[in-house]
C-alpha cells in the first residue's frame, strides 16, 4: 500500500509547470495561424508535444493529464457534497465510510466488475483533489461504558444543532413532524430463552447466541407509530404464520445477524417510512446512527422528499433516545408478562419459537397505541429535551471532561471552513 509521502514524491515529479490558461492561449494563437506549434510552446512555456496533440484533436483541451479517474468528477462533487450534509446533521464520515460509499458508486457504473478498485492511492488522491472542500479531523476515542461517561462537548453540539433545525423549518410547534426510530433486540440463548436487550441500530450481535431478532419501531413526538420492522436472524420463518400473527402493516426482513443492516435500512426507510409517515413536509428523523445503517441512497431521498435526518451524539442514547428512555422498557414488561402468562406450568421461562415470536411481539406491542404509552412516548421526547427542544442540565456523574479522550490517527470528514466538533454544525442547514 503506498504511503502518503511515496504519492507526494511521485506527484512532485511529475507536476506539470504550465496552467490550461496559457495551453488555451497557446492553441488560440495556433489555429488563428499568427504562430507555429513550436513558436507558441516556446512563447506560452507549454509542452510542443502536449500542444501538438490538442492542435491534431487527439486530445480534448481541457481534459486532465495522466490516467483516467475511477469516479467522475460530476460524482466525486457529489460525493463531498454528501459527506458535508452529514457531517451538518451529525453523521460525520470516517475514511472506511466514505471509500464504502465511493465503491458503491464504482460499482453501480462498472456493474461488471466484481470488486472496487478503490483504495489507498485513490482515497489520498481524493484527499489532495478535495484539500479545499473537506479536512480531516481526529475523532474522539470515547470511554465503554456509555451509561458512566457522556461528553458534555457532544451534548452542547447536538441540542445546537437540534434547536438550529428545528427553528430553520419552523418544527417547534409541531410533534407529529418530530420522530425518532431506534431497534430493540431479543436474543434467543441454547434453550430458546427469549431476553429483551436494546440494542442501538447496526450494533453488533452478542457472540455465541443461537439467535436474535431486533424490531426497529418509529414513533413522532405527538405518540403516533409507523408499523414495526421485525428483522430475523439468519432466515425468515417457515411459513407465512409470522406475517399473519404479527402487529398489522408490520415489515419483516432478515440478516445474518439478526441487527439491522444498511441494505436493510434503506429497505425500511424506503418502502416503510416514507409510505406510512405524514404527507406534510418537512419531517425531521432523529436516530442513534453512528453504527452507519444509513447510505447514500437514504440521504439523497431524504434530502429530495423532506426528511431532515438528525443523528444522536455517540454514546447518548440511554439520555436522549426518547424510545429507549420510554417507551421501549413498557413493551419489555408486557412482553415478559405474555411470555409468564403463556407458560406458567413450565419450568424453562420465557421460551418462545421464532416463527411465534411475532404473535406474542404483537400483544406487547400493542401498548404503544394505548394511551399509556402513547402518554410515556410524549412525556420521553420531553424529558430527553427533542420535543420541545430543551438543553436540560445533566448530573456530572454522567459527564466526562474532554481533555481524557485520545485523538485517532483518521477521523471524520467535516468542512474546513468551520470549526467543527464532531461534524455537528449549524450553519447552513
Amino acid at each position: 500500500m503506498p504511503s502518503r509521502n511515496h504519492l507526494d514524491k511521485i506527484g512532485r515529479k511529475k507536476k506539470k509547470k504550465w496552467t490550461e490558461e496559457a495551453m488555451e492561449h497557446a492553441l488560440i494563437e495556433v489555429k488563428s495561424g499568427r504562430c507555429t506549434v513550436r513558436k507558441a510552446a516556446k512563447e506560452f512555456g507549454v509542452p510542443k508535444s502536449s500542444l501538438g496533440d490538442r492542435v491534431s484533436g487527439r486530445v480534448t483541451p481541457g481534459s486532465r493529464s495522466g490516467p483516467a479517474q475511477l469516479i467522475p468528477s460530476s460524482d466525486e462533487k457529489l460525493l463531498v457534497e454528501f459527506s458535508l450534509y452529514m457531517s451538518k446533521h451529525g453523521f460525520p464520515l470516517t475514511k472506511q465510510q466514505l471509500v464504502s460509499f465511493a465503491s458503491s458508486i464504482y460499482k453501480r457504473q462498472h456493474r461488471r466488475v466484481a470488486f472496487s478498485k478503490l483504495g489507498q492511492t485513490w482515497w489520498l488522491n481524493f484527499r489532495k483533489r478535495q484539500e479545499k472542500n473537506i479536512s480531516i479531523q481526529p475523532a474522539d476515542s470515547v470511554v465503554r461504558g456509555r451509561t458512566v461517561h457522556v461528553r458534555k462537548e457532544a451534548l452542547d453540539h447536538f441540542f445546537h444543532l437540534l434547536s438550529s433545525v428545528v427553528q430553520a423549518h419552523a418544527l417547534g410547534d409541531k410533534p407529529h413532524h418530530i420522530w425518532n426510530c431506534n431497534e430493540m433486540g431479543f436474543q434467543m440463548a441454547r434453550k430458546r430463552a427469549v431476553l429483551p436487550k436494546a440494542a442501538s441500530l447496526g450494533y453488533k450481535s452478542t457472540p455465541g447466541s443461537k439467535d436474535y431478532i431486533s424490531v426497529l419501531a418509529c414513533l413522532n413526538a405527538a405518540g403516533t407509530d409507523i408499523p414495526p420492522f421485525i428483522v430475523y436472524s439468519k432466515a425468515y420463518p417457515g411459513g407465512v404464520c409470522y406475517k399473519t400473527q404479527g402487529p398489522s402493516d408490520a415489515l419483516y426482513g432478515w440478516s445474518d445477524s439478526g441487527f439491522v443492516t444498511s441494505e436493510l435500512f434503506k429497505k425500511w426507510f424506503l418502502r416503510h417510512f416514507l409510505v406510512h409517515a405524514p404527507k406534510e413536509r418537512p419531517l425531521l428523523l432523529v436516530f442513534d446512527g453512528h453504527k452507519s445503517p444509513v447510505n447514500l441512497e437514504v440521504v439523497e431521498v431524504a434530502r429530495k422528499d423532506g426528511i431532515i435526518l438528525v443523528c444522536l451524539p455517540p454514546h447518548c442514547s440511554h439520555i436522549l433516545q426518547p424510545l429507549d428512555t420510554g417507551l421501549f422498557p413498557l413493551i419489555k414488561q408486557r412482553f415478559a408478562a405474555l411470555l409468564n402468562e403463556m407458560h406458567a406450568t413450565d419450568a424453562t421461562l420465557f421460551a418462545v419459537s421464532k416463527k411465534d415470536f411475532s404473535g406474542v411481539f404483537r400483544g406487547a406491542y400493542q401498548v404503544a397505541k394505548e394511551d399509556e404509552g402513547i402518554r410515556i412516548v410524549q412525556e420521553s421526547f420531553r424529558k430527553c429535551g427533542i420535543c420541545p427542544v430543551s438543553h436540560f442540565p445533566f448530573n456530572e456523574a454522567h459527564l466526562m471532561s474532554s481533555h481524557s479522550v485520545d485523538p485517532e490517527a483518521e477521523g471524520p470528514l467535516s468542512t474546513s471552513a468551520q470549526h467543527v466538533v464532531g461534524g455537528l454544525t449549524a450553519p447552513g442547514l
